[in-house]
Order: structure tokens, then C-alpha cells, then sequence
């Protein structure tokens, strides 16, 4: 309610203040005149009326020229909303419900006006088509360029320096199939620059070169995102939850930022740092959303409209990032909407095919598949195995609990240090540690999607890979390519070594970079693989691990153990499983996800009730109500209201006995974001609730386009207008920018109903009666506050008004 600065810093060590809220962005833009007039009578209606409630011309008492009403005349502006302000869902709705019962009403009248009805249902699909098709070729354009410039660092093609590395060597003829990633044409920079690739000279040039390469690609991202858009920086999942929710950042998803995000999210994802590009692809995808919504007047002029689309971008962004459009809607529904109704899903689910279609045409990976790590497992599963899963489940959730304190109070950290004031340099500097410590095993040293793709791999007869590398059983050919269980070689101890390596390496690198990949699942299952092999004798494995059979798909353990830690760190349910599921083509597979999901997130809420989305918005000081979160104190609205006992009375405006200069000064003297009409300072009786947005500029607008507005001008908020004195000023009548039927609960209303209310309904504000006298306020800034007294944590946090 009352005006907070934005003065937290964003991941980005950007602080928000020296972000203009006045971008060239006309992002979150103009609504024309929004009114909600639902007839109510005043105390006294007026005697001397006529039925209509308009005087004749020659009737006017007191000669008063005629009164610009603003309901005859939207006021540009009025009905919009300040930058770091929430939006009053219930106002959106009841504008939109208007206007589809006006196009409903004319569609009647003629042919014309029923196209134009055709047209308003048909917009919102057209939209969804276009959402979809631009995301998919985005995400496509980004795959792409991310492979290319991944190979960049090791190497370039003498063909053409466009190609990466499998590209380039997929048209030689020399390739042979043990070396099938060596090939003439594609020259690592030691062959370039030394002209030969052995010894420690050549070793040492390539190390420095994958260096220098990932410093440029870092330098270069963070430089653009600090230059021309610092909104683009970090995943944006948490600012996207907390715009869905009804909160106004304007810019956030605007022109430049997508452009920016796109060409930094290959940076950034080029450069090796531990950070995937599936959150920033939803981000993406939102943007997406909101600038086609500009093309559409219905959206482009309601909030709320404009949220039901950004909705379906997220499940865009999601199934262009994981191939997943299923597992998309799900996402959108479960972890980032706010309001999710059936229209929405329908929508999400056909932008999300549109855009899974696009990125299919595109093929980025050359696979004919939508990710680069589609895996195929052909072994069924064994009820036992559920105890390894559960397992993964129980260390994902752990991992996820401490991943979540361990980057939240880095990010805390960061604030404060040094290092927080300079993101150019700290970013170079996690980047160099990374690169450094990265390139000498060649599991931290490839991209983030080949090490998935290498360790969700099922090994074939024909894998070349060093995790497949057991020791040869002669193998009588049967009709499918699986191989039998078969004693490790010492190239899998050495994988296993190096993969040990990675873990711990993935682990504290992306507590300081926050994206996931944790390759846990893969170790334990050569451990099981191994023990089937050595001891199939045991109890446990007789009954189903017969010798020479494949019994055990190590490659099945690292997906379960991919999804147990990211659902540890996100609490995702049904979606994550759905989205492996769809990644992975597994469908027989569905039950161990499920336990090991489940189990994480049973364990990680155990040790912490929040994901880590949620608490980067509490790290930041968003006004998300989240709806997960349980309130179970015993406080009344009467607690939570202001103002409080010591505070001074409620700042209120009385429906017709104020100037335009006291209401003026009201205005200047506080910062409150909306005023409270009632009958007189004595009744103190509710007659409805004005927006400070609303009542600024319709009296600006008064000043310049109404003959005779001065300061001694009375402004009137009833129905109709009380014979003046003569020679007064011509009164201003604002009835039409005041919400007549404001949400009120009596001063003894349970807390817990008031967030309920607050959560969904969407609301603002809510004034607080007692007896039909109005006692004060309720905004979402003081229940947040509120809530976190309860918790012990400091309530300043909040920092939005």
C-alpha cells in the first residue's frame, strides 16, 4: 500500500534501482478507462431529479455548464497500473466479461459485427499459434548456434567454420568407426597453432585456448546483459511466477530483453558454466508471449487476459526445452501459473504442440529428435530395483535441500561482498575456476546435454563411448541390440573415477552458477550392474539375474538419479515425470521415476519446506503469495489492518465534500497506492474504493480539457450531482473511476480466509468494516509482512509495494 523502493539487488548484482522503470518498452501497457459501475443508490438520493438522472439543458440549476462524466469518455490511462504494482484480478475479469458481452450483444445486430465476434474468439488461438511458432524458432536458432560455438572452444572445421565438430565430420570419408570423432577436417587449435596434437605442448595450447574462449563467451554475455538489458540475467522463472501472480515488471519481458537473453543464453550455455538453458527458454518464450499479445487489442488492454497467455508460454518454453509438450502444460500448471483456468489448458497445450512441431521442422541435433539426449532403454525393470531408486530419491532430496541453502546464502553472500559490486568480474571469475578445473576431465569438459546424452545412454554393441567400454563376452547375435551384463574394463573404473570427480565438481560449481545437472543415478548403476555380474548367485538377483543376460541398464539409473536431484531442488511432481518420461521415450519406466520423485520430495520438504524458485522470490523481496504455503495462525484481520492503534487515521476521501486542492494534497502527502470513499468523516460509512493512478490522472485530464476546473472545485463521487451555490466553480464528477464494490471483511474475519481470499481471488486490497464503518486496510504488502513476522523473518524484506 504505502510506495517501497525496489532497492534489492537481482541475481545479477544489478541493483533494480538504477533500472528506469520507463524503458522504451511499452511493455506492460496503456488500458483505456476501466469502470465498474454496478448501480447502488446513495443515502439521500437527490428529490428533484429526473428519471434518467440527467437535467435538461434548461433545467441546470444554478446555470452549471454540463459535467464531463467519465464514463461518457474513457480517460487515457485510467485503469492502468504503476511499474512494481500488483493488478486487481477482479477488475481485469469484470472489464473483460464487458467486453465480451458487448461483442455478443452487437454480433446480433449484423454480418459485420458477427465476423468481428468470429474474429475476437478466434484471436486467442491465432496467438497461441504464433507464440509456438516463434519460440520453437528461437529455441531451434539456439540449440544450434549453443553446439556450434560448445565445439568452438576444442576446435574448428576446415570445411567450414560454421560446422561443429560431428557435423564437420560427418561428411569424411576418413572417419574411421573407432575414432569416429577424429577426421582431417576438423583441426583441435594445437594441430592449428603447434601443428600436432600429442604431447604436453599440444596439451597445454588446447587448455588455454578452451580457456580464452569460455572467458570470451562470458565476457561477452554478461557485458550485453549489463549494457542493454539487465532483466535478461539469471532463469527468470521466479520473476515469471511472480508476474503470473499479477505483478507488474515492466520490461521484464520486453523486446530487448528477448533479444538479449536469446544471445546470451548461447553464451553463457557456450562458455561451460554450470547452467542449463531450460529455465531462461521459459523466460524466452514469455517474452515471446508478451510482445505478440500487442498484436491483439484484447490482450494487449487486460492484464489479466495477457497473464492466461504467458501462462501457455510457459509450457511452450519448457516443451521447446525438453522436447516435452506434455510435460510443458503440466509444468505451467503445477510450478509457475497463478491462475490456470480450462481455457488456458487447452491453449497451453496447443502452443505447446505448435512449438514442438516448429523445433521438429528445425531438427537442431540432426537426430530427428526434439533433444539431443533422447534415449531409448529396451530392459524391463525389476521390483527390487525400487530400493537403488528409492535411494536416488533419498540422496536427490538431500542434494536438493542443501542446493537450495548452500545458493541462497551465496546469493546473500554475494550482496555484501566485493565481488557483488563488480558482476563483469565475478562472472570471469567463476567462469576461469570452472574452465580451469573443467577441462581435464572430459565429463565436466562437454557440454551439459552430451553429458546427459552420454550418461542416460543404454550401451550398444556399437558405442564407443568409455562408459561402455566392458570387457568383450563372446555374444551370440540376437535379434535386439541389447549386450548382456559383462565385467567392467578399465576404461568404465576410469569413467566411474572421473564421473565421481564430476559429481562433486557439478555440485559446488552450480551452487555458485544455479543450474542443475548432477550425475549421481550413473555410478550407482554400474555399482548394481557390477554386483548382478560378480554375484548372480546372491538371493536378491537369482530369481532374475540369470547369467549372460542383461538384467541391470546403468543409464536408467542416471535418469532416475537426474530426476530424483530435480525434484529435489524444484519439487516438481507430476510434470518432471512426465517431461522424463517424454525425454526419454521410457514409458515402462514411469514407476521408478514416480519413487524416486516422490521420495525427494518428501525428504527435501522435510529438511526445508521451499524450492528453490520460491526462495529466490523471497531472497528478492516479491509480493507471491504462494499458494502451497499453509497459514496456520490464529490472527484476525483486525490484527493485520492499518492503521494500527498508534498509527494516525486512515487517509480516506469523502464521496462530496472535498476540493480538488485537498484531494490534491491527500495525494502528495502519502504514498499510499489507493484511497478508501466513504459518506463523511463522521459515518465513516464504505462507498467504494478509488486507485491514486486513476484519481491523479482523471483530474489532471479535468484540469486540461474541462471549462472552469480550479483548486475550490468540488469533486463528487454520487450518482448525482447536489445543486451548488452560485458563482462556485463547475464541480468534477469522478463516480466513474471508483470501484463500487471494493472486498470487505469484518474487523473479527480469521486470517487464514483473508489469504485464502487474497490467493483466489488476486486481490490488492481489502477494507476491513466493523458494524458497516470502515476501520481500514488490508494489503497483499501487509499479509506478506505479516506472514513473514510469523515466521520469524524479517519483515522488510518485502520489498514492493
Amino acid at each position: 500500500h504505502s510506495g517501497g523502493k525496489m532497492d534489492n539487488t537481482g541475481y545479477c548484482g544489478e541493483s533494480f534501482n538504477s533500472l528506469q522503470s520507463g524503458t522504451s518498452d511499452e511493455d506492460m501497457v496503456e488500458i483505456a478507462g476501466a469502470t465498474l459501475d454496478f448501480s447502488s443508490t446513495d443515502d439521500v438520493p437527490p428529490l428533484d431529479r429526473d428519471y434518467d438522472g440527467s437535467y435538461g439543458v434548461g433545467d441546470r440549476p444554478n446555470g452549471v455548464p454540463k459535467l464531463m462524466d467519465l464514463l461518457d469518455e474513457p480517460v487515457p490511462g485510467v485503469g492502468t497500473y504503476e511499474d512494481f504494482n500488483t493488478i486487481d484480478w477482479v477488475r481485469e475479469k469484470s472489464k473483460d466479461r464487458d467486453r465480451h458481452r458487448e461483442i455478443a450483444t452487437k454480433s446480433k445486430e449484423s454480418t459485420l459485427a458477427l465476423m468481428k465476434s468470429i474474429s475476437d474468439a478466434f484471436s486467442g488461438w491465432l496467438l497461441m499459434l504464433l507464440v509456438g511458432l516463434m519460440a520453437g524458432a528461437l529455441a531451434g536458432g539456439i540449440d544450434i548456434s549453443a553446439h556450434w560455438m560448445t565445439d568452438l572452444k576444442e576446435g574448428v572445421c576446415l570445411n567450414g567454420f560454421w560446422f561443429n565438430h560431428e557435423h564437420c565430420c560427418w561428411n569424411s570419408n576418413e572417419t574411421t568407426f573407432q575414432e569416429r570423432d577424429k577426421c582431417p577436417n576438423w583441426k583441435s587449435w594445437a594441430e592449428l597453432i603447434v601443428g600436432t596434437n600429442d604431447g604436453p605442448f599440444a596439451y597445454i595450447m588446447n587448455y588455454v585456448m578452451y580457456v580464452c574462449w569460455a572467458l570470451l563467451f562470458s565476457f561477452l554475455a554478461v557485458s550485453l546483459v549489463r549494457a542493454f538489458a539487465p532483466y535478461a540475467c539469471g532463469s527468470g522463472i521466479p520473476e515469471i511466477k511472480t508476474i503470473l501472480s499479477g505483478f507488474i515488471i515492466r520490461g521484464y519481458l520486453g523486446k530487448w530483453t528477448l533479444m538479449i537473453k536469446t544471445i546470451t543464453l548461447v553464451l553463457a550455455v557456450s562458455s561451460g558454466l554450470s547452467l542449463g538453458k531450460e529455465g531462461p527458454l521459459v523466460h524466452v518464450a514469455c517474452c515471446c508471449g508478451n510482445i505478440l499479445c500487442h498484436l491483439f487489442t484484447k490482450y494487449r488492454r487486460n492484464e489479466a487476459k495477457r497473464r492466461e497467455v504467458l501462462s501457455a508460454a510457459a509450457a511452450v518454453g519448457v516443451s521447446v526445452a525438453f522436447g516435452a509438450p506434455i510435460g510443458g502444460v503440466l509444468f505451467s500448471l503445477e510450478e509457475v501459473s497463478y491462475y490456470f483456468p480450462l481455457k488456458t489448458l487447452w491453449r497451453s497445450f496447443f502452443a505447446a504442440l505448435v512449438a514442438a512441431f516448429t523445433l521438429r521442422s528445425i531438427n537442431p541435433f540432426g537426430n530427428s529428435r526434439l533433444v539431443l539426449f533422447y534415449v531409448e532403454f529396451h530392459s524391463p525393470w525389476h521390483l527390487l530395483e525400487l530400493i537403488p531408486f528409492v535411494l536416488l530419491g533419498i540422496f536427490g532430496g538431500i542434494w536438493g535441500a542443501f542446493f537450495i541453502r548452500a545458493n541462497i546464502a551465496w546469493c546473500r553472500r554475494r550482496k555484501t561482498t566485493w565481488l557483488g559490486h563488480y558482476p563483469v568480474l565475478e562472472v570471469l571469475v567463476v567462469t576461469a575456476v570452472t574452465a580451469l578445473l573443467a577441462f581435464p576431465n572430459s565429463y565436466t569438459r562437454m557440454s551439459t546435454s552430451e553429458l546427459i546424452s552420454e550418461l542416460f545412454n543404454d550401451c550398444g554393441l556399437l558405442d564407443s563411448s568409455q562408459l561402455c567400454n566392458y570387457a568383450n563376452v563372446s555374444v551370440t547375435k540376437s535379434s535386439s541390440d541389447a549386450l548382456p551384463d559383462r565385467p567392467a574394463g578399465q576404461d568404465v573404473y576410469t569413467a566411474m573415477w572421473q564421473l565421481s570427480l564430476a559429481l562433486v565438481f557439478k555440485m559446488l560449481i552450480t551452487v555458485v552458477t544455479f543450474g542443475m545437472k548432477v550425475p549421481s543415478g550413473r555410478l550407482l548403476g554400474v555399482g548394481m550392474e557390477q554386483l548382478a555380474y560378480y554375484h548372480h548367485d546372491w538371493v536378491i538377483f537369482r530369481g532374475w539375474c540369470s547369467p549372460g543376460a542383461d538384467c541391470i541398464t546403468p543409464g536408467l539409473y542416471a535418469m532416475v538419479g537426474a530426476t530424483a536431484c530435480l525434484g529435489g531442488v524444484t519439487r516438481m511432481t507430476v510434470s518432471l515425470v512426465v517431461i522424463m518420461f517424454e525425454l526419454t521415450g521410457g514409458l515402462e519406466y514411469i514407476v521408478p521415476l514416480m519413487a524416486a520423485t516422490m521420495t525427494s520430495k518428501w525428504v527435501a520438504d522435510a529438511l526445508g519446506r521451499e524450492g528453490i524458485y520460491e526462495a529466490h522470490i523471497r531472497l528478492n523481496g516479491y509480493p507471491f503469495l504462494e499458494p502451497k504455503e499453509e497459514f496456520s495462525h490464529k490472527t484476525l484481520a483486525m490484527d493485520v489492518m492499518r492503521p494500527r492503534r498508534s498509527d494516525p487515521p486512515l487517509s480516506v476521501i469523502t464521496q462530496d465534500g472535498m476540493s480538488v486542492e485537498e484531494v490534491e494534497s491527500l495525494i502528495a502527502e502519502t504514498s499510499y497506492s489507493g484511497f478508501p470513499v466513504v459518506v463523511s468523516h463522521e459515518s465513516q460509512r464504505l462507498v467504494g474504493f478509488v486507485q491514486r493512478r486513476d484519481l491523479v490522472i482523471s483530474i489532471e485530464n479535468a484540469r486540461q480539457r474541462q471549462e472552469g476546473v480550479v483548486s475550490a472545485s468540488r469533486i463528487f463521487f454520487t450518482e448525482y450531482t447536489p445543486p451548488q451555490p452560485p458563482n462556485s466553480p463547475p464541480p468534477l464528477k469522478l463516480r466513474g473511476i471508483m470501484d463500487l464494490s471494493p472486498f470487505t471483511v469484518t474487523d473479527h474475519t480469521a486470517m487464514d480466509i483473508v489469504v485464502d481470499i487474497f490467493r483466489k481471488l488476486g486481490l490488492r486490497q481489502c477494507l476491513v468494516t466493523h458494524n458497516g464503518r470502515l476501520l481500514g486496510i488490508i494489503t497483499k504488502k501487509d499479509i506478506l509482512k505479516h506472514m513473514a513476522q510469523m515466521a520469524n523473518r524479517d519483515p522488510d524484506s518485502i520489498l514492493f509495494n
